[in-house]
């Protein structure tokens, strides 16, 4: 396959993605996306990983609900013909950004051939991008990592984004430190290996032309907005689940929006309004409130909220819900002024 083959269709607009929110396993999932969507309007979200050949044999549902847009599908894989096939299906079903993980250190992704062990192979990389851009009109990113193994020089990260940039990529989100796939897990990766804000900021300015966004290391917004200097874009990973609260001032902070941050009472409103609907329709009730854990993260009586929604039991769930509304109103009679910390 040519790597540079043209993309036939005219591009679509890229979403904004001066503020993004990781794709975490187990975490961005739709109820969460709802919440964080109702805390920030412009804020780019992101699905779990969806691993290529799970979406192809119809195993794993695909949605893209328009409340939770702008919304970017995140896949894994390696075979350019699979992955142009399920950017086709995200296209129709509507996703504003297709983006290929290239840093997933697991194990299981390695022996699957997907994840941070094709930063190693730029050439296979460029093969699927380039499928993907052929068939769709969506723009298509790679989230990578600095490097992986002993294949970590910044000459071999900058070859690779050449390489995946000639053939049809223009946006890269990097996290900001390499993949040890032998020897520490997925949770070390992501603090054990050092930091490196510096490679990624010395990408943008090697690549003036592609949009670079910076990931790994940063747990608030004025980090974040320091960091818009030097990069396209910012991604915050468990932060803004642990955190959630924090995305409620990044319309304004970040976009620049004419918009007060909403009271942790409106976002609650606007979310148990989903919940309920959700309850009617069978989903489970610790699925839908574990997002909430973390709307008073910091807050006096946080650890109060959390164990009040943990308790929920079947047949209980709208009592627990109208017992949290109660809880944060107390708080908001005794923190009329509490902001995002």
């Amino acid at each position: 396959m040519n790597a540079a083959a043209p993309n036939p269709a005219p591009p679509r607009a890229s979403p904004d993605r001066r503020l993004s929110v990781a794709p975490m396993m187990g975490w961005t999932n739709r109820h969460f996306r709802r919440l964080a969507r109702a805390l920030s309007r412009h804020t780019l979200l992101y699905t779990e990983m969806i691993p290529c050949q799970a979406l192809l044999r119809g195993a794993l549902p695909l949605r893209c609900d328009d409340a939770e847009r702008p919304l970017a599908l995140q896949l894994a894989g390696s075979d350019p013909e699979s992955l142009a096939e399920c950017a086709r299906m995200a296209e129709r079903t509507g996703f504003d950004e297709i983006n290929l993980n290239v840093g997933c250190p697991s194990q299981a992704a390695s022996s699957g051939r997907i994840g941070a062990c094709l930063l190693a192979q730029p050439a296979q990389v460029a093969d699927c991008v380039a499928a993907m851009c052929e068939r769709v009109a969506t723009p298509v990113t790679v989230k990578t990592r600095t490097g992986v193994d002993r294949c970590d020089s910044y000459r071999h990260l900058a070859g690779f984004v050449e390489r995946v940039a000639a053939a049809g990529c223009r946006g890269f989100i990097v996290h900001a430190r390499k993949a040890w796939l032998r020897g520490l897990s997925p949770k070390e990766n992501r603090t054990r290996p050092p930091l490196q804000h510096g490679r990624v900021h010395r990408l943008k300015r090697d690549f003036p032309e592609l949009e670079i966004v910076l990931n790994g290391g940063i747990s608030c917004l004025e980090e974040a907005g320091a960091q818009l200097g030097l990069v396209d874009g910012i991604m915050i990973g468990r932060a803004a689940y642990h955190n959630s609260y924090l995305l409620a001032a990044a319309d304004p902070a970040i976009f620049g929006a004419r918009r007060t941050p909403p009271p942790r009472q409106e976002i609650f409103r606007a979310y148990r309004r989903y919940a309920c609907r959700e309850l009617r329709r069978g989903t489970r009730f610790q699925s839908l409130v574990q997002p909430l854990f973390g709307l008073l993260h910091g807050q006096p009586g946080s650890r109060r909220w959390r164990r009040l929604l943990s308790a929920g039991r079947r047949g209980t769930e709208t009592e627990t819900l109208e017992q949290a509304a109660m809880q944060l109103q107390d708080f908001a009679a005794r923190r009329p002024c509490a902001m995002p910390e």
